[in-house]
C-alpha cells in the first residue's frame, strides 16, 4: 500500500493560518496594549501617590523600625537581665517557703537576699515577680492575714496550665477562711474546671469542693463531688477517701 504523502499537511492541534487568524491576532494585540496601559496607569497613579504622601509614609515606617529595635533592645538589655535576676533573687525565699517559714520566706529568708515582698515590688513587670505575688499569697494565708493575701492573690496574673488552677484554689481557701462559702465555691469550681485532666490538682480541689459543700449542708451536691472525685480523677490521693464520703452522706 502506497503510503500517504504528508508533506504540507498542517500537524494536528495547530491553528490554521488565514484571514480569521490574522483578525483574532490583531484582537490579542490590541488587548495585550490594553493591558499594558491599564498596568502603566496603575504604576503611574501609585508613583504619584507616593510622591505626594513620601513623608508620612518613610515617617511610619522609620517609626515601625525603631518600635522594633526598641522592642528588642528592652528584651536584650532590660526585661531579660531583669527577669534573670528576679528569679534568682528569689531562690532564698523559696527555700524558706519550702520549709513553711513564711515570715521569713516573706522579708528576711536569709543570706542578704530579699523576701518574697520586697521581689514582687521591685520587679513586678518580671514573670518571677509576678510569681511573688502568689507565693505572698500563700504566705499571708498561712499566717492568718487574709485580707492581705486576698490583695496580692489579685495582683498574681494566672496564665498556662497549672497556675489558674493554683489561683483559684487558693481564693477558695482564702474565702472559706473569711467565712463567705458561696465564694469559696465558686472558686473551687473553677480551679477544678482549670485543672482538666489534671488529676493532682483536680483531685485535690475537688475533694475541697465536696467537703465544702458537707459542710454547707448541701448533700447532693457534695455526694456529686465525690462520685466525680472517684470516676474522673480516680488516679489523686484523694479518690481512696471518696467511697467513706459516699457512704456517710448516702445514711
Amino acid at each position: 500500500m502506497a503510503r500517504k504523502n504528508n508533506i504540507g499537511r498542517r500537524p494536528t492541534g495547530t491553528p490554521s493560518r488565514g484571514r480569521s487568524s490574522e483578525g483574532n491576532q490583531e484582537i490579542r494585540i490590541e488587548e495585550q496594549d490594553d493591558k499594558l496601559v491599564d498596568i502603566i496607569e496603575v504604576r503611574e497613579k501609585g508613583m504619584d501617590f507616593f510622591e505626594r504622601n513620601r513623608k508620612p509614609i518613610i515617617g511610619a515606617v522609620v517609626a515601625l523600625i525603631f518600635i522594633v529595635a526598641g522592642a528588642l533592645l528592652y528584651q536584650t538589655f532590660i526585661a531579660g537581665p531583669a527577669e534573670r535576676n528576679a528569679a534568682q533573687q528569689m531562690q532564698q525565699a523559696q527555700y524558706q517557703f519550702e520549709q513553711d517559714s513564711f515570715a521569713l520566706a516573706l522579708t528576711n529568708p536569709g543570706q542578704a537576699y530579699p523576701g518574697f515582698l520586697e521581689i514582687a515590688d521591685e520587679y513586678g513587670s518580671t514573670e518571677a515577680g509576678n510569681l511573688a505575688n502568689y507565693y505572698v499569697a500563700v504566705c499571708y494565708l498561712n499566717l492568718g492575714q487574709y485580707e492581705a493575701a486576698l490583695d496580692y492573690l489579685e495582683d498574681f496574673d494566672a496564665d498556662g496550665d497549672l497556675l489558674p488552677t493554683m489561683k483559684m484554689g487558693v481564693m477558695g481557701d482564702l474565702q472559706s477562711e473569711l467565712g463567705d462559702f458561696a465564694a469559696a465555691i465558686d472558686a473551687y469550681e473553677e480551679a477544678v474546671d482549670a485543672a482538666g485532666d489534671n488529676y493532682v490538682t483536680g483531685g485535690y480541689y475537688l475533694n475541697k469542693l465536696g467537703l465544702l459543700y458537707r459542710h454547707q449542708g448541701e448533700t447532693e451536691n457534695a455526694l456529686d463531688a465525690f462520685r466525680r472525685l472517684k470516676m474522673d480523677f480516680g488516679q489523686s490521693a484523694e479518690a481512696a477517701q471518696a467511697d467513706k464520703y459516699i457512704a456517710a452522706l448516702e445514711q
